[in-house]
Parts: C-alpha cells; structure tokens; sequence
C-alpha cells in the first residue's frame, strides 16, 4: 500500500474539506526549493511551505546544528531551568528587533504567541489596578477590551479567534469568542474616523492587535505604513498597548527585516514564528517591554504570570532559530532577498496586462498577491483549488486563498526557478 492509501486510512488533513478531498501529494524529500514527490517529480514550493521555509528546504547548516545540539539536549522544563540555546536566542532577538524590548516569552507556535500577547496585555492593567482594589471600584477592570482589524487572521486558538475577522475560520464558535472592538484597516477616507472611534473607547481599551502593513490569511491585504502610523499615535496617546502580530511579516518577508520596521511607533509586544526557525521546528516568541514586564514583579503571587507550554523554549527549537538567524543577516542573504522583491516589481507591472482577468495587484517585499476576477473574494472561492492543480502539474507548488493567488518564496530561490513560477503564473492567466 502506498503512501496516499495510507494516509486516506488514519489522516484528518487541516484547512480541508474532508468529503471528496483531492488526494494529497505524498512527499518523500526537498532541498532547497524543491519538493520531490513518491514518483520522483518536483515541485517549486512558491509558497515556502505556509510562509516559513525561508532559507528552504533541508538546510544542511541548520541541520547540522540541530544534530549537535540533539547529542548535548534535546528538551527540559522551562519553569526553574534554563538553557544555552534559549538565552543566546533572546541575546540576540532583543536587539534587532523593532523597538525598545526587555523580556522575550517562549511559546510554541504563531497561534500561541498571540494567544500569550492578548494574555499579557490584558493581565498587565489587571496587574496595574490591584485585584484586591477591583472588588471595591469596580470601574478599575474597564481596561478589558482587545482592539483588531476587520479581515484580521490571529490563529487558531480561541483568545486568537476571538481578535480574528469573522470568518469561515471562526463561523461554528462565533457565539463563545469573547467580544472585539473591530476597525478597517487605516485609508484616506476613514482616518479621521478611526482615530475618533479609538478616542471614543479609549477607557476600556487594553490592546490594539495588527498586522503590521499585510494581513495574511485576511487576504494578503495590503495597506499604508504612514497612515498606521497616525493609527498608532492615537493608540500610544491613549496608553492602549500596541501588539504587532509579525508571525507573518517578520524576518525579511516584507523587504525590511520586520513590517514595523517601516512604522516610526513601535509595538509594545511582538509576536513571532514561522520564518523564526527557517521552517525547520515550532516556536513561538513575544516579546514585550520594560514597561509590560515590570508590572508582573510584584511580592503578590497572584500577579504572576500563569502561561507556559510542556515544550516552552525546546532546546532544539531555539537551536534551528539561531541558526537561521545567522543565515538570514549574511549579506548574501539580504542581496537575494532585495533580488526577489525587484523581480516580484517587475512581474507586478507586467501582471497588469491581464486585467481585468485579475485585479488588486499588490508587491511588499517578497510578497506578491493578485486576485482571480473569478465568483466571490472569498476563502471559499473553488478557484483555488483550480490554480493548485493547474500549477502542480506544471511543477509549481501554489495554494491561493480563495481566488487571492499570491507568492511568497523561499529566499534561495534561483533566479531560473523565479521565472518558471511567473511562466507558469501567466500561462494559467492566458488559460482564464
């Protein structure tokens, strides 16, 4: 029995529809940016693997020190212990990353990482107007409320669901998410009436939660740094603590090493994963401020933060991390990174020849997007899976959000492999 029969047997696949599911593709191995199936052809993964293979597939030097450190150690408690891997990670995230961060929390993965921020945020004002002075003044819990982006995508858990859009994502537990004060992302027209909503809402506002200029499974939809930034000074004025959800955007995705980079305010906390371990292992980081941090030292027991995860700060994990973000600030890195995005404009400009077969072309960085002029924009559009088929018989990995078709490729990606994907992007357009 093969691999595909297998899998029907005992697999239950994620974001599949599991009645009259199209057989998976059964991968043996990949290197670099190429995944080679039981038949031995191979794929271009376009689009790294959900965003976080960014030095590709099977990298030897990440490998090698992930052998290293699986001799030496491979797991322990995080709660009283600690670990090489874990510190030298935070020694070396803390500087670089978009603002004046103190402490970095270990989680598991993007949607954890999130789940910990909202957490985080909302515990630090109950922290801050004591417990114990609540029960007299009831007016000292109105800092309860999360602010969030329509169209936003945060994760799976349910804190994460519950600052996440509406959506098919959301549908069957919409009645048990806690509630969200929801804006649209910041354009000409409506900035002076965001600003004036924030304002309006301010005394129960803990956080604001955004994806910093793209929002990701939302739709890839892009929007303008100088007017986030107005955003954000309404939210610094008013004390509401800013999260920037980079689980995405972070490590070079956006053409900077971080979308907040581009920002002038910056986060409060930062949530972190994906390209955090070069695609190789889970993790989740967020990091937070002095500020956040210092309202958790306290000789109340109570004011503890009482989160953690059996695989906090895996030592294998932090591992693949610092090695990947030795890669990925070697200059030759940065030089092909920088070759993406010119290559990603230029394919942009040509894209537009096939309107209005496509519309909202949009480029940030190594990320390009377009949506097919086809039913509905929306996750459930079935031309996706038409895009998916189409490419993969022509040995081109896509997974389109619904009729949004978007690339994101490793950084190691040939300049010849590039091309083949725009080659194959524009015979499927002229096939439309």
């Amino acid at each position: 029995m093969n691999l595909i029969e297998r899998d029907k047997k005992v697999i239950w696949h994620p974001f599949t529809p599991q009645k009259n599911m199209p057989l998976p593709v059964g991968i043996t191995h990949a290197k670099n940016t190429l995944l080679y199936d039981e038949e031995g052809k191979d794929y271009i993964d376009a689009i790294s693997s959900w965003w976080v293979t960014i030095h590709g597939h099977a990298n030897e030097y990440i490998a090698q020190r992930l052998y290293q450190q699986a001799l030496q150690l491979e797991q322990v408690i995080f709660a009283g212990f600690t670990h090489e891997p874990a510190v030298a990670l935070a020694e070396q995230l803390l500087p670089i990353l978009p603002g004046d961060f103190a402490r970095i929390f270990y989680s598991d993965n993007g949607s954890t990482s999130t789940e910990v921020a909202i957490k985080m945020s909302l515990q630090y004002w109950w922290n801050k107007y004591d417990y114990a002075v609540q029960s007299v003044n009831p007016l000292h819990t109105k800092r309860t409320t999360i602010l969030a982006f329509n169209n936003a995508y945060h994760g799976d858990t349910f804190g994460a669901m519950s600052v996440s859009d509406r959506s098919v994502f959301t549908k069957p537990f919409q009645g048990l998410l806690f509630d969200v004060l929801f804006i649209d992302t910041p354009t000409k027209d409506n900035i002076h009436q965001l600003k004036h909503t924030i304002a309006a809402h301010k005394d129960h506002l803990a956080a604001f939660i955004y994806e910093p200029l793209v929002q990701g499974a939302g739709g890839l939809i892009m929007y303008d740094s100088s007017l986030m930034d107005e955003l954000l000074s309404t939210c610094k004025e008013h004390h509401i603590i800013c999260i920037a959800d980079e689980v995405m955007t972070g490590f070079g995705r956006t053409g900077k090493l971080f979308a907040s980079d581009y920002l002038h305010n910056k986060p409060d906390i930062i949530c972190l994963s994906k390209g955090l371990t070069g695609g190789t292992l889970p993790l989740g980081v967020t990091a937070c401020t002095a500020e956040i941090y210092n309202a958790y030292l306290s000789d109340d027991k109570l004011k503890t933060f009482f989160h953690g995860h059996s695989f906090t700060a895996n030592p294998l994990s932090c591992t693949a991390a610092l090695a990947s973000m030795e890669l990925l600030l070697k200059e030759d890195k940065q030089v092909a990174m920088k070759n993406i995005c010119n290559n990603h404009l230029a394919f942009a400009a040509h894209l537009k020849t096939y309107t209005p077969k496509i519309k909202n072309i949009r480029c940030l960085g190594t990320i390009l997007a377009f949506e097919i002029n086809e039913g509905n924009d929306e996750y459930l559009n079935d031309v996706a899976q038409k895009v998916t088929t189409y490419c993969m018989e022509r040995g081109v990995y896509l997974r389109p959000l619904g009729n949004t078709v978007y690339l994101m490729p490793p950084y190691c990606i040939t300049k010849d492999e590039l091309q083949t994907v725009y080659s194959v992007l524009e015979s499927l357009l002229q096939q439309l």
